[in-house]
C-alpha cells in the first residue's frame, strides 16, 4: 500500500477492495487445518495449531489427519455425513487428538467443502457460557409467536430479545437498510449500563460493499475479542491452488483490522452478527455487543442462525402481503386511469377525468400531462412554464422511459427553480415520437436524522480509512429531499405506459379504419357527383336552349310578365349549368392523375389577367406582380388554383376605387409559397375554417355571385400536390390567400 497521501474517495474504494474473503488467518479461538479431498492430507494449517498438537504447524504438512487422531476415530466415515452441496460449516462431531498431543480434551468439529478443498476447523466443545442447556424451548417460543406480531418492529424486538437470552450478550440490536445502505435501529435489548443506539443511524460506509456481499452468503460472524492476536495459515498460499485460501464460510475466518479497531472505538469487545436477507438481498442486521470478550459456543451460534433464518422469512412474507396489497391497490388505479383514457378522446382528457386517481396512484402530491398541444396541472406543482422546461430537459437527456428523483436539487441542477416548488420528480414519455409525458411530483419532507455519531470518515497516515471514534449521538437535519419513489409505482408507471401506448394504438387503429371507410366513402360521392353532375348538363342545356328560342320565336307575342319569367327561366339554367360544371370539375380533380412538369407561374398569372380582362373593363385596379418562381406541380391544375384566387381578387375588390391585387410568391427551406392579396370586403377570421368547404359563403348571392366551389377546388388541388393552404382577412380591409408547393427532387 502507497504511503503518499489520498483523497477520501480513494481512502473509501481501498477499504471496499480489502480482500476480506481471503485474510490469511484466523481468530486463535480454534485452528483450522486444509485437506486434500483424497488422502485427507494437511495443505495448510494454522500456525497456532501447535498448541493443540505440540509440534509447529510446518511439521503437519504433508500428514494425514486421520494419523492425528485418537484410536478409533473414522473420519472418512464422519466426513461422509456431509450434506451434498452444502458449503456450510457441518457438525461432524466432538473428536479427540492422538494422545501424544498435549490437548486431551474433546474439540468440536466442523466441515465444509469449497474452492475443490476439505476445510476443518476445531474448538473446545466444552465452552459454555449460556445459562441455558436446551435451546429447543427458545427457538419453539420465537417461532410459535412470530405470526402474531402486529409489524416488522414487534418482530424484530422479539427476535432481538430471544437472541440475547439465547448468548447473553450485553446488548443486541436489529437494523434495516434503506435504499442507500444506511442502518437504521429498529429494534434493541440491552443490559443496565449499554449506551442505547435505537432509533439512531449508521452511514452505509460503516459496511463496506464486499462486506455486505459477504453477509448474504454466510449469515452468521463472531468475534469473540476484539483484542485477538491472528493465527496466519501455514504456508501463505494453497499448495493446490496457488492461490490464499478462500475463508468465505470459515466460521473462525479473522476479520479486517479496520472493523477490530471500529470495535474498539464503540466500547465494544465482542460480538456477532446475524444477516437478515430477504428476496436474496441483505435488509438488515442483527448485532450483539459485549463490553468484555465473550465466547459463543457452537449450540449457541446454531439457535441464533435457526432464529435469524426464521426471521428472515417471517419479514419477507410480511412484506410480500403489503407489498401485494400496495400492487393491487396501484392496478385498480391503473384500471380506473385507463377506463377513463378509454372513455374519452384522448389520454390527457381521461386523465383529467380522474385526477384524484392519479395523484393517488403514484402517491403525489402533483402532477403534469404534458403533450404537444398544452400542459395540464393537477394539485401543487412547479408552474407550466418550469414544467414544460423539464419536459425539455427529459427529451434531451434520452435513455430510459421513466426517470426518477428524490432530490431534484441535486439530480436537476440545470434547473433550480425546479426545487423550488418540489422535491421529487416520477416522469414518464408516453410517446416514442412526440414530447408526451405524464408527470408526478413530491414535496420535500425535511427531516432531522439522529446519527450514531457524526457520519465522517478520516484518512489515516497510510493513506487507510480510519473509523470515527465517537458514537455520540449526532442529529443532521436533511432538506431537499422528498419521500423516495417505492419500487413498485416506478414499476407500475411502466406498466401505465405500455398500457397507454396501446390504447393509442387501438385508437390510431380505430381512425385508420375510419380514414379508409371515409376515403371509400369520398371515392362513392365523387363517382355519384360525377355521374349526376354529368348526366344534368344535357337537360339544363336543353332548358337554356330552348328558353333562348322561346324568347326569339314568341318574345313579341309574350306580355312583359311572360318575358320577365322566361329570363328568369335563363339565369337560372345558365346558374345551374354552371354549377354542374363546376361540380364534374371538381369531381374530376380527385379522379385525374396529376401530370406534372415544371410550371412558370409569371406565364399563368398573365394568361389569367388577359383572359379576365372583360370582367374588370371600367374599373381601376393596380396589379404589383412580383416575379415569380417556377414549380413543379400538374400545370392545368394550378391555373385552376390561380384563376380562381385572382378571379376571387377581381370580383371581391369590385366596391374599391383603386382595387389592389397584389400576386407574389416566398420560398422556404422545403417548399414554395404563393400568395394573392387583395384590399377587397375580406371576411371575420372567426369563419375561416368555411372558406374551403363545398358550397360554402361568407357573402350573400345577392351582393358577388358564385357556386361556392371554387376555394373547395382549391384546397383540393394544392392537397393533391402535398401542399398547404389557407387565408388571411379582415372584413372592410382585404384578404390573402395562400398556397405551399414542396420542391420536388430531380427524380420525381
Amino acid at each position: 500500500m502507497s504511503n503518499a497521501p489520498t483523497s477520501l474517495e480513494q481512502a473509501i474504494e481501498r477499504c471496499a477492495q480489502e480482500p476480506i474473503r481471503v485474510p490469511g488467518s484466523i481468530q486463535p479461538q480454534g485452528f483450522l487445518l486444509v485437506l486434500d479431498h483424497s488422502n485427507l492430507s494437511i495443505l495448510q494449517a494454522s500456525e497456532n495449531s501447535q498448541q493443540w498438537f505440540g509440534q509447529p504447524a510446518q511439521a503437519l504438512l504433508g500428514r494425514a489427519l486421520p494419523d492425528l487422531l485418537a484410536e478409533g476415530v473414522n473420519l472418512r466415515e464422519l466426513l461422509a455425513n456431509l450434506p451434498e452441496d452444502e458449503v456450510f460449516p457441518f457438525h461432524i462431531g466432538d473428536l479427540q487428538l492422538h494422545p501424544q498431543a498435549p490437548c486431551q480434551a474433546p474439540l468440536r468439529v466442523l466441515a465444509h467443502a469449497h474452492d475443490q478443498l476439505l476445510i476443518v476447523e476445531f474448538e473446545p466443545s466444552a465452552r459454555r457460557v449460556s445459562q441455558h442447556s436446551d435451546y429447543y424451548p427458545l427457538v419453539r417460543a420465537f417461532v410459535s409467536t412470530v405470526h402474531q406480531a402486529k409489524g416488522i418492529e414487534e418482530l424484530l424486538q422479539q427476535a432481538v430479545r430471544q437472541i440475547k437470552r439465547i448468548t447473553g450478550f450485553g446488548r443486541v440490536k436489529a437494523y434495516s437498510f434503506g435504499a442507500d445502505g444506511t442502518g437504521t435501529v429498529l429494534a434493541e435489548a440491552l443490559d443496565p449500563g449499554y449506551r442505547s443506539y435505537l432509533g439512531q443511524s449508521f452511514p452505509a460506509s460503516d459496511i463496506p460493499r464486499q462486506a455486505r456481499e459477504l453477509y448474504c452468503i454466510n449469515r452468521i460472524r463472531v468475534i469473540e475479542d476484539a483484542d485477538y492476536q491472528p493465527a496466519a495459515l501455514v504456508p501463505e498460499l494453497n499448495p493446490r491452488t496457488g492461490q490464499p485460501l478462500d475463508m468465505s464460510f470459515a466460521t473462525l475466518r479473522s476479520v479486517s483490522p479496520v472493523h477490530l479497531q471500529y470495535m474498539r472505538n464503540m466500547g465494544t469487545q465482542a460480538s456477532m452478527s446475524l444477516s437478515i436477507v430477504v428476496d436474496g438481498k441483505l435488509w438488515g442486521l442483527v448485532s450483539c455487543h459485549h463490553e468484555q470478550p465473550r465466547a459463543v459456543d457452537f449450540q449457541s451460534r446454531t439457535a441464533c442462525e435457526l432464529l435469524a433464518n426464521v426471521l428472515s422469512l417471517q419479514i419477507e412474507a410480511l412484506e410480500a402481503h403489503d407489498s401485494t396489497r400496495f400492487l393491487l391497490d396501484l392496478r385498480q388505479y391503473i384500471v380506473r386511469m385507463l377506463a377513463a383514457m378509454a372513455d374519452h378522446d384522448s389520454v390527457s382528457d381521461g386523465l383529467l377525468a380522474q385526477p384524484e386517481v392519479m395523484l393517488q396512484f403514484a402517491r403525489a402530491s402533483g402532477a403534469a400531462i404534458i403533450s404537444a398541444e398544452r400542459c395540464e396541472l393537477i394539485g401543487h406543482t412547479p408552474p407550466a412554464a418550469q414544467v414544460n422546461a423539464l419536459v425539455h430537459w427529459l427529451g434531451q437527456r434520452g435513455g430510459e422511459w421513466v426517470f426518477h428523483t428524490d432530490n431534484v436539487r441535486r439530480d436537476i441542477d440545470v434547473l433550480p427553480e425546479l426545487a423550488e416548488h418540489a422535491a421529487g420528480v416520477l416522469a414518464v414519455a408516453i410517446s416514442q415520437i412526440h414530447s408526451h409525458y405524464l408527470v408526478w411530483f413530491r414535496e420535500e419532507q425535511a427531516r432531522t436524522v439522529d446519527w450514531a455519531g457524526r457520519p465522517e470518515k478520516h484518512i489515516g497516515a497510510q493513506g487507510t480509512l480510519n473509523p470515527r471514534h465517537s458514537f455520540e449521538r449526532w442529529q443532521e437535519e436533511v432538506r431537499n429531499f422528498s419521500a423516495p419513489w417505492e419500487p413498485l409505482i416506478i414499476e407500475g408507471v411502466a406498466e401505465l405506459r405500455t398500457a397507454v401506448l396501446g390504447i393509442v394504438l387501438r385508437k390510431a387503429e380505430e381512425l385508420a379504419q375510419l380514414a379508409n371507410e371515409l376515403k371509400r366513402s369520398n371515392k362513392e360521392l365523387e363517382a355519384f357527383s360525377y355521374s349526376v353532375s354529368h348526366d344534368l348538363r344535357a337537360p339544363l342545356r336543353h332548358i337554356a336552349g330552348y328558353s333562348e328560342l322561346l324568347n326569339e320565336l314568341e318574345g313579341e307575342h309574350l306580355t312583359e310578365r311572360g318575358k320577365r319569367f322566361l329570363g328568369h327561366i335563363e339565369e337560372a339554367a345558365q346558374f345551374a349549368g354552371s354549377l354542374v360544371d363546376n361540380l364534374l370539375n371538381f369531381s374530376q380533380m380527385g379522379r385525374s392523375a396529376l401530370r406534372l412538369s415544371d410550371v412558370d407561374l409569371n406565364a399563368l398569372v398573365e394568361a389569367i389577367r388577359n383572359e379576365t380582362a372583360p370582367d374588370y373593363a371600367g374599373r381601376t385596379i393596380i396589379w404589383e406582380v412580383a416575379q415569380l418562381p417556377k414549380v413543379y406541380a400538374d400545370p392545368a391544375f394550378i391555373n385552376m388554383v390561380l384563376h380562381n384566387l385572382i378571379a376571387n381578387a377581381i370580383k371581391y375588390s369590385r366596391d374599391r376605387d383603386p382595387a389592389r391585387i397584389e400576386v407574389g410568391a416566398l420560398q422556404h427551406a422545403d417548399e414554395t409559397e404563393v400568395y394573392v392579396r387583395d384590399n377587397g370586403v375580406g371576411f371575420d377570421m372567426a369563419y375561416v375554417d368555411k372558406l374551403f368547404g363545398v358550397f360554402q359563403r361568407l357573402h350573400r348571392m345577392e351582393e358577388f355571385e358564385g357556386t361556392g366551389i371554387g376555394l373547395a377546388s382549391v384546397r383540393r388541388i394544392i392537397e393533391r400536390h402535398d401542399g398547404r393552404v389557407w387565408a388571411v382577412g379582415h372584413v372592410g380591409q382585404g384578404a390573402s390567400f395562400h398556397f405551399t408547393l414542396p420542391h420536388q427532387l430531380p427524380t420525381a
